[in-house]
């Protein structure tokens, strides 16, 4: 998806109402807590044609399902739900949105006819508290999320809700934002931040989708990588200031921003485990790791 279909969501507050989160206090049932926290996710989700490939990529989402606790509800970060503030999806029956151009038809009629979780997004309303989010009955499910859902769990018998990214923001501020949403693990919720490590369509090679990767492409996400390893959350919010590369890897930074949540939700102590690597048009990273 271009940059420019990107920013035309950035004008939908008009079908966005924001509620007051008292309201909400009333309409709560008490969502109880679990003996262990919901594991986290970050996936590369990469091209839209994932959703409907058999490739190494795709063989490993088919299996993570089979590895984490089944959970109560699923809150996915996409990089493809840009917003002015942020929201979350409150609808029962969240559509499919096919937000890409030029790809097979065959892509365009793939279903997963999964339910919302009208009860877990007031939740994330309610946990937000002095973070104030806006209530969104007109989004759905876009590829970053159900490209990757089909494979993890097939069977679409899990819901489905979608976090919007505040695109106006800094970087810290989607840290944080994960931060103050950290229990809902505690309720059975896996979170997903689906985006991508390296990502520049500009220099994408399409006609060589399994060629060696640019120097830069290896060297950024290999940086990411390291700090993972070591935890250090604070340059990751920070990856702009390492200068060439990291302009290189992410000329805009919205398949970034996803992972920023994932970080905020998680415990420094926490194992984190890389369950995925590679390339896919030598300059986007399909790297994907999974945390507790």
């Amino acid at each position: 998806m271009k940059r420019s279909s990107f920013m035309k969501l950035l004008g939908t507050g008009a079908l966005i109402s924001v509620i007051g989160l008292r309201s909400f206090a009333k309409e709560m049932e008490a969502i109880p807590e679990q003996e262990a926290p919901m594991p986290l996710l970050f996936i590369g989700h990469g091209s839209p044609m994932n959703a409907i490939e058999d490739n190494s990529f795709t063989r490993m989402l088919k299996g993570l399902g089979k590895t984490i606790p089944k959970p109560k509800a699923i809150m996915s970060v996409s990089a493809h739900w840009l917003t002015k503030g942020t929201y979350v999806c409150g609808v029962d029956k969240p559509k499919l949105i096919y937000d890409f151009y030029g790809f097979p038809e065959k892509l365009s009629q793939v279903k997963y006819p999964c339910g919302g979780s009208p009860k877990f997004a007031k939740e994330v309303m309610d946990l937000a508290n002095q973070n104030p989010l806006g209530w969104d009955e007109s989004w759905g499910l876009d590829h970053g999320t159900w490209s990757v859902m089909r494979h993890i769990y097939p069977n679409a018998d899990i819901p489905v809700f979608q976090l919007s990214i505040d695109y106006n923001n800094g970087l810290g501020y989607h840290f944080e934002i994960g931060k103050v949403l950290r229990e809902l693990r505690n309720k059975g919720v896996l979170v997903i931040g689906s985006g991508n490590l390296v990502h520049n369509l500009i220099k994408m090679d399409f006609q060589n989708l399994d060629g060696e990767p640019y120097d830069w492409a290896v060297q950024f996400d290999a940086y990411v990588k390291a700090r993972l390893e070591n935890r250090n959350f604070k340059a990751l919010i920070n990856y702009q200031q390492i200068g060439s590369a990291a302009n290189k890897a992410h000329p805009t930074n919205d398949h970034y921003l996803p992972m920023l949540y994932v970080l905020g939700m998680c415990d420094k102590n926490e194992p984190l485990e890389f369950i995925f690597e590679g390339y896919q048009g030598r300059s986007v990273s399909m790297r994907c790791f999974k945390v507790g």
